[in-house]
């Protein structure tokens, strides 16, 4: 990256990684946001919430996603090429609201890599009393509103033009506005493109800062989990972070299905550090019937990487499709370390079950990218009767990029999908793959 770029610090870096957010503040002039204000209570006073449709009812709010200080923020934790992606919406909390109930936008994800961001956007002050978000530092890791210590709420009361970015899975809610005043945040969703290589952020230290990040009341186990995260964001392969620590196997697998999802979580990520040995013992919990026991089972499977590729290979061969689909996930979560999955992964497109073919698809975007080996499948799923299934494997066409030039013809068919994400992401697909063909076509 040039010298002059803006970037995030390395302490910047750790704070996203741990709390899941990080405040910025763009170079524009009060002026700018009092304008973005007043544009948005003419557009909701005449035609209600514009939506998806926001950047042309208010082009000016371009400007703030343009600004160098966002741009090179964005770039830090979503690397060079992120995308912003067709959803946004502009999030009203008129005056004397009552406020939403906590809540996650991804909902129970199966990652803890940071492929998908949030931004929201302020044009006016927010103090306490003006119904700011409210945030859960930390949160992004969990599922539960236990685990995630929802009642730990931060108000985040900014000045007007304030741009914070936040993990997808981070808890948030608008809180009570008690005020005479309207609040407005506009919300962005952006996608990573490319999965890392090396830090995207101003980074001067290997090694994850440690206990200087963690939260009030953070087990000390949950800093290997923030130390993967870093690791991951700098571009290191999974299962190059940690050593066993005296722990054994057979009590960690006894707290991987604990009732407590912090205990489960911490878990999971040091069965991680003995690697191979505990994959086929991992590979056995995703038959279990609670979604969390897997899903925990999936976090150390990620996190071993590839030694775990193998089995999870042969899962998506298994009778429960459940367990295909999980696997798929999991390939997909550990990304081009998994590379020998992907022609299971392509046989998987074809899954008689729907939620397969969806997982499938999806990994593809993250295991194949850097070839065009998975496009001809990917071309099919565009063909998939599901919406969802289309929506996936149009963006794994985005991530795949250049080399994803046979599907230009696949693509063209769907600009008029009766999806509007299958149609945006197919527009932007074409824009990646950049060949004179695609260019033409858009």
């Amino acid at each position: 990256m040039p010298d002059h770029e803006f970037r995030l610090t390395d302490a910047q870096m750790a704070q996203f990684i741990a709390h899941g957010y990080i405040t910025i503040a763009p170079d524009l002039p009060p002026e700018f946001h009092a304008e973005v204000f007043e544009k948005h209570q003419q557009v909701f006073a005449k035609e209600g919430n514009p939506g998806n449709n926001l950047l042309p009812r208010i082009p000016l709010v371009r400007q703030v996603f343009d600004d160098s200080t966002v741009v090179g923020a964005l770039k830090s934790i979503a690397g060079d090429d992120y995308y912003l992606q067709p959803h946004r919406h502009p999030h009203f909390n008129k005056a004397h609201s009552d406020g939403q109930s906590m809540h996650q936008d991804g909902g129970k994800r199966w990652s803890h890599r940071t492929r998908y961001l949030l931004a929201f956007y302020y044009p006016q002050d927010t103090p306490l009393k003006r119904g700011p978000s409210g945030i859960v530092p930390g949160s992004h890791y969990f599922n539960t509103p236990d685990g995630a210590r929802i009642s730990e709420e931060v108000p985040l009361t900014t000045s007007a033009g304030t741009v914070t970015i936040v993990d997808y899975d981070l808890w948030h809610r608008a809180m009570p506005n008690i005020s005479d005043d309207n609040r407005y945040m506009i919300k962005f969703l952006f996608a990573r493109m490319s999965e890392p290589t090396a830090p995207a952020w101003h980074n001067q230290h290997a090694d994850w800062p440690g206990s200087a990040m963690a939260l009030p009341g953070d087990e000390p186990e949950l800093q290997r989990m923030y130390a993967h995260a870093w690791s991951w964001h700098r571009g290191e392969s999974p299962g190059t972070v940690s050593s066993p620590n005296g722990h054994t196997p057979t009590a960690l697998f006894n707290n991987l299905v604990s009732d407590r999802e912090r205990t489960a979580l911490a878990a999971a990520y040091d069965l991680a550090a003995f690697g191979a040995e505990v994959v086929p013992g991992l590979i056995d919990h995703l038959n279990d019937d609670c979604e969390m026991v897997r899903r925990h089972a999936a976090y150390a499977l990620s996190n071993i990487g590839g030694p775990a590729v193998a089995a999870l290979t042969d899962t998506l061969a298994h009778v429960a499709a459940v367990a295909r689909a999980d696997a798929a996930t999991i390939l997909g979560d550990i990304g081009p370390t998994a590379s020998a999955a992907l022609p299971a992964l392509i046989a998987a497109c074809k899954d008689p079950h729907q939620e397969v073919r969806r997982c499938a698809a999806e990994a593809l975007g993250t295991v194949g990218q850097d070839s065009p080996i998975a496009v001809p499948a990917l071309i099919e799923s565009l063909c998939d009767t599901e919406g969802q299934i289309r929506q996936v494997a149009t963006l794994a066409l985005c991530r795949i990029g250049h080399h994803a030039a046979e599907a230009i013809t696949a693509l063209e068919k769907v600009l008029d999908d009766e999806n509007r994400y299958v149609r945006a992401d197919a527009l932007y697909a074409l824009k990646r793959i950049g060949t004179t063909r695609a260019k033409d076509t858009l």
